[in-house]
């Protein structure tokens, strides 16, 4: 990856707050200079990133203080942000580097994540602090794809024991071989509803499902009643927590969807439209939100 640098351009004119971001990308910068060295001890890396995330939380806390002794209007939202990124985004990216014993290419992978979060941050929430700019709306994690990429990397080996891999940011509704689709919907904090859109190959059901009830199916047609719904059902429900979901909706069977009627549902617009690869399958992960402005 790139080498992570502080820029003027990132300064949004509060010393307190810039210096802390300085520093911060000091660190990061640090921290993916030693990822390039091989012999590096593993526990060197640990007590690095142990020591990044204690600055970070210092600067959330911070900066919060702040936007508290100015009355700044969208401090709820701000906070929930930071609230995200500690109790969600966090967790995921140090569970990789705990499966990975904090090899340098997850450690790469954590500086990655970490630079363009703070980077978006820093040029649209903290930005708009000092009115340069609008506070971000609603819950829209499109652009945090390395977020989610990892997280659903994380999901499908719990579930399918087999990684996967991004192969393409802008899926575009291209078949991916024989395969079933579902979809969910969620209420998210702020009126703001939410639906995700899956499809999965057969061979990446099957391993769920074998998985899931502990038997050795090989074919479709000996998939027993509601197992598709169980694997996806199980899918969703991790894959909520990536939006702090508030509340789900019942799931049932009205929520597997034919091919055609994947199709239709996609062509409605979904910006965030990702497809994963395994060794044995495809899956594609999309989603949505909007206000609810019929919800009383």
């Amino acid at each position: 990856m790139e080498k992570i640098v502080w820029d003027d351009k990132y300064k949004i004119g509060v010393p307190l707050v810039d210096k802390a971001h300085s520093r911060l990308f000091r660190i990061m910068g640090k921290m993916l200079s030693l990822s390039t060295d091989t012999g590096i001890d593993p526990h060197t890396y640990k007590e690095g990133l142990k020591y990044l995330e204690g600055y970070t939380m210092t600067h959330f806390s911070e900066e919060e203080s702040f936007m508290r002794s100015i009355r700044y209007a969208n401090y709820g939202q701000h906070k929930r942000i930071h609230d995200n990124f500690r109790d969600k985004t966090l967790v995921s990216l140090k569970r990789d580097l705990d499966l990975s014993n904090y090899s340098p290419t997850s450690v790469q992978r954590f500086m990655s994540v970490m630079s363009n979060w703070l980077t978006e941050h820093i040029m649209k929430e903290d930005q708009a602090i000092v009115g340069k700019g609008p506070a971000r709306k609603g819950n829209n994690l499109s652009s945090q794809i390395a977020t989610i990429s990892l997280a659903v990397n994380r999901y499908t080996t719990e579930l399918f024991q087999i990684e996967s891999k991004l192969t393409s940011s802008e899926y575009k509704g291209q078949n991916i071989g024989n395969a079933f689709y579902s979809y969910q919907c969620y209420d998210i904090e702020g009126d703001i509803r939410l639906r995700l859109l899956l499809g999965i190959e057969e061979p990446l059901i099957l391993r769920g499902v074998n998985k899931i009830y502990g038997t050795q199916i090989t074919q479709s047609d000996e998939l027993p009643d509601g197992a598709v719904l169980k694997v996806f059902e199980q899918l969703f429900q991790d894959t909520g927590k990536l939006f702090l979901a508030a509340a789900q909706d019942k799931f049932g069977k009205d929520n597997l969807l034919t091919r055609d009627e994947f199709r239709t549902d996609f062509m409605k617009g979904y910006p965030c439209s990702l497809l994963f690869g395994t060794k044995i399958g495809s899956l594609v992960f999309c989603y949505r939100s909007w206000r609810n402005i019929n919800k009383k």
